[in-house]
């Protein structure tokens, strides 16, 4: 399987969303892309700019932008937090 289900929370939003994100593809893609269908899905609530971020949801820790999903170790059901 080369596509993985995680939770994102978006706190601005109040709201998560379960999005299917590529394995092979780097972090700094998957921002961009999550980013923008976030901002479609929340109606304006969350505006994306050039310091956004994904991080672990339970920890805290933010992601390296350089390595990829799977470098990262994100698997199904990981929770993830766009701020």
């Amino acid at each position: 399987m080369d596509k993985v289900l995680v939770e994102i929370f978006v706190p601005v939003a109040g709201q998560s969303y379960d999005v299917f994100i590529p394995q092979t593809v780097k972090m700094s893609e998957i921002i961009l892309l999550v980013s923008k269908s976030i901002a479609d899905l929340s109606a304006g609530k969350f505006k994306p700019d050039a310091s956004t971020v994904l991080c672990d949801a339970d920890s805290g820790n933010i992601f390296n932008i350089n390595l990829s999903v799977y470098e990262l170790e994100i698997k199904n059901g990981s929770r993830l937090m766009l701020i």
